[in-house]
């Protein structure tokens, strides 16, 4: 071929390249594009995903409230009342027919103890199904209660350090809260084998931080193992937007961090 013809082959050629390159550059940002609209896309459902199971999780606390306050009116209402009538009635008998003989009283005031202690029971689970004094003193009151109660039954010792006011948090948090710490007590007192608990809140940057720790056995090393119990705790807290970090401490103690946002 002659240099002239090389020449305008070339001259020839060098759009249609230049044509190619371009598509191929445009080709791979629409690519680039795609795959970016196909992560947005899919970032997008699993947050719609993660609102909606949420939603789902507030929805079904928020129906297990309303049927533990609606037990627990019952139990105070019916049973209550059927208990101190029958308290009333046994009182009586004792006064009526209890002189005729030391074993008659004896059972009748057997009965009527029996009868008191089921109508404290039925109190303390009316209490625990639906605080009342939380609604009316807030959650550092309660707990203080709370740990009055357990420490005079000489179950366990239990140090709870709080700021002076945590008015400000909405009724549905202080409720949330109130059955977390609960429930990580309660789970402390049946499986730990501890005989003290630490219970730490600071307010830090708009956020409310509570630790929790005892001085039991911890969690297994296998953390797929958590209960029923410690699961519903992350559920709860995830619902009013805080977060919960469960493990144990360097002496192998449990403890749970809870960060809620106000």
């Amino acid at each position: 071929m002659e240099p002239n013809n090389q020449v305008t082959f070339i001259n020839t050629l060098l759009p249609f390249v230049g044509i190619l390159f371009l598509i191929a550059i445009g080709v791979v940002f629409l690519t680039q594009q795609f795959r970016k609209n196909l992560y947005r896309k899919q970032l997008e459902q699993e947050e719609l995903k993660k609102k909606h199971q949420i939603e789902l999780l507030r929805s079904s606390i928020q129906a297990q409230e309303e049927e533990r306050k609606r037990i627990a009116q019952d139990m105070h209402d019916e049973m209550g009342a059927a208990l101190s009538i029958t308290r009333m009635h046994l009182l009586q008998a004792e006064r009526k027919h209890g002189y005729e003989s030391e074993s008659l009283l004896s059972d009748l005031q057997l009965i009527r103890s029996l009868t008191e202690s089921s109508l404290e029971s039925m109190r303390r689970i009316s209490h625990e199904l639906m605080p009342a004094q939380l609604e009316k003193f807030g959650l550092i009151k309660t707990l203080e209660t709370v740990i009055e109660q357990l420490g005079g039954a000489g179950t366990i010792e239990i140090t709870l350090h709080t700021p002076s006011d945590l008015s400000f948090l909405d009724h549905s948090t202080q409720l949330t809260l109130y059955r977390v710490l609960m429930e990580l007590i309660n789970n402390t007192i049946k499986h730990a084998g501890a005989d003290r608990i630490e219970i730490t809140m600071n307010l830090e940057s708009q956020s409310l931080k509570i630790l929790f720790s005892d001085n039991g056995k911890g969690l297994s090393d296998k953390l797929n193992e958590k209960g029923l119990g410690l699961k519903g705790i992350e559920g709860r807290i995830s619902v009013i937007g805080g977060t919960v970090e469960i493990g144990n401490n360097s002496n192998g103690s449990f403890n749970a961090h809870i960060s809620v946002p106000f």
